[in-house]
C-alpha cells in the first residue's frame, strides 16, 4: 500500500517539476472523461458532422494506481492513459469531470461506474453508431455508463438527421456504412455533445 503511494507522490513531484512530465495524471480521479482528436480513418468525417474539434473519448479509471482509459475501440477495452494520449493528434487531450463529482463519485457510485464497465468490456466497435448494446461506440459508451450506474445524462441525445451529412467526406463515410438507407432517426450521441455538457467541468487541457 505503501508503495502505492509512494507512485502517486513521486508522480506529482514530477509534474510540479517540469511540465514535460505528461499527462498530470496524479489530478485525475475514476471516472473522469477524457477528449481527444484521434488519427482514425473516420476521426475527419465525425469532426465535420458534429462540428466538433474532438472525435474520441473515454473514461479514466485507476488500475493499480495506474491511470487507464476505458475506450470503444475493436473490442471495448482499457488502455494506458500515455498510450491512449499519444495516439491522438499532437498529444492533445481535455479532461472533464462531473460539477458534482465529490458527492455522486462515492465509492458507491464508482462501483457501480465500474460494474457497468464490466457489462461492456470486449464488445465490438459499431461502424454504424446504432443505439443497442451489440455494438458499442465511444461517446454512445460513455454516455451510456454514466446514465445506467450513476442516472446521469452526459450530453444531450440527437438523432443521426441532426449533425452535418452535406459534407461531400461525410457523404462518403455514410454512403460507405449505409448505403441508400440512412437510418436519419436512429438514437446517436456525439463526442461534442457530451463536450458541452453543462453537467461537466473542464480540470486539465493540454
Amino acid at each position: 500500500m505503501c508503495h502505492r503511494y509512494l507512485r502517486r507522490i513521486l508522480l506529482g513531484v514530477c509534474v510540479l517539476i517540469t511540465s514535460g512530465c505528461q499527462p498530470r495524471a496524479s489530478e485525475f480521479r475514476d471516472g473522469d472523461i477524457i477528449f481527444h482528436t484521434s488519427r482514425s480513418a473516420q476521426s475527419e468525417a465525425v469532426q465535420r458532422a458534429t462540428r466538433s474539434k474532438y472525435s474520441h473519448m473515454g473514461i479514466i479509471f485507476f488500475k493499480e494506481d495506474e491511470p487507464y482509459v476505458f475506450e470503444a475501440v475493436s473490442p471495448v477495452k482499457f488502455t494506458s492513459l500515455q498510450k491512449w494520449i499519444d495516439r491522438g493528434k499532437n498529444g492533445r487531450y481535455v479532461v472533464k469531470r462531473l460539477v458534482n463529482a465529490d458527492a455522486v463519485m462515492s465509492a458507491a457510485g464508482l462501483k457501480k461506474l465500474r460494474d457497468s464497465a464490466r457489462q461492456f468490456e470486449g464488445k465490438p466497435y459499431d461502424l454504424t453508431f446504432e443505439w443497442s448494446d451489440d455494438r458499442i461506440y465511444c461517446s454512445e459508451l460513455v454516455w451510456k455508463m454514466y446514465d445506467r450506474a450513476l442516472g446521469i445524462e452526459a450530453g444531450r441525445l440527437q438523432k443521426l438527421r441532426e449533425f452535418d451529412l452535406s459534407e461531400p467526406l461525410v457523404k462518403q463515410k455514410v454512403g460507405e456504412r449505409y448505403g441508400a438507407r440512412v437510418p436519419l432517426d436512429e438514437t446517436v450521441i456525439s463526442p461534442q455533445a457530451i463536450f458541452d455538457s453543462p453537467n461537466l467541468v473542464t480540470i486539465d487541457r493540454r
